[in-house]
C-alpha cells in the first residue's frame, strides 16, 4: 500500500476564499490507483509553512509519496518549488521533465511550470500545478512509474523484477 499526502498550496484556498479543487481531484486519482491518502492539508504560499509541512509528513508521518498542488508558476508568491528544493535530499528531474513534455502537447503554458520532483529520505515529493485540469493531466503522466519508484526508495527486492536485462 502506497501512503500518500496531498498538500494544496494556495493563499486564497487556505483562507476559505476559494474552494480547493486540485487537492480533491488528486485524492480521487490516488484512490483510483488503490493507494491510501493518509493526510491532506491546505496551506498558504508561505515558505516556512510549506517546508515544515513537508518535513513533518516525511520525517514523522513516514509517507511514501507527497503530492503538492499549487504555487509552481511565475507569480511572486509561487514558491512551492523553492520550499521543496530546500528540504529534499536528491532531485528527481525526469519526473518533472516528463510532466512538462506531455503538458506542452496540450498547452504552451506548460513551459511556465517550475514544478520539481525530489526525494527526502525514502519519500518521493512531486509538485503539480494548481489547476485541477493540469494536475490531473500531470498525474496521468507519472502514475505508472510511482509504484516502482516507491519500491526502489524502500529497497524492496521485488523492484529488481521490473528491470529488463
Amino acid at each position: 500500500m502506497i501512503r500518500v499526502g496531498i498538500l494544496t498550496v494556495s493563499d486564497r484556498s487556505s483562507r476559505g476564499e476559494r474552494e480547493d479543487l486540485s487537492g480533491p481531484a488528486l485524492k480521487t486519482l490516488v484512490q483510483e490507483q488503490g493507494w491510501e491518502v493518509s493526510v491532506s492539508s491546505i496551506v498558504p504560499d508561505n515558505l516556512e509553512v510549506i517546508k515544515s509541512t513537508l518535513i513533518s509528513w516525511v520525517d514523522f508521518e513516514k509517507l511514501d509519496l507527497v503530492l503538492t498542488t499549487g504555487g509552481t508558476g511565475f507569480a511572486q508568491r509561487d514558491i512551492t518549488p523553492e520550499a521543496t528544493l530546500e528540504i529534499i535530499d536528491r532531485n528527481a528531474p525526469g519526473i518533472a521533465e516528463a510532466m512538462r513534455a506531455q503538458s506542452l502537447k496540450i498547452t504552451d503554458h506548460a513551459m511556465l511550470s517550475r514544478a520539481i520532483a525530489g526525494i527526502r529520505k525514502t519519500t518521493l515529493i512531486v509538485n503539480f500545478p494548481g489547476s485541477p485540469k493540469a494536475a490531473t493531466e500531470n498525474f496521468a503522466v507519472i502514475q505508472s512509474v510511482i509504484p516502482h519508484a516507491i519500491q526502489l526508495l524502500k529497497d524492496d527486492p521485488a523492484a529488481e523484477g521490473s528491470h529488463q536485462i
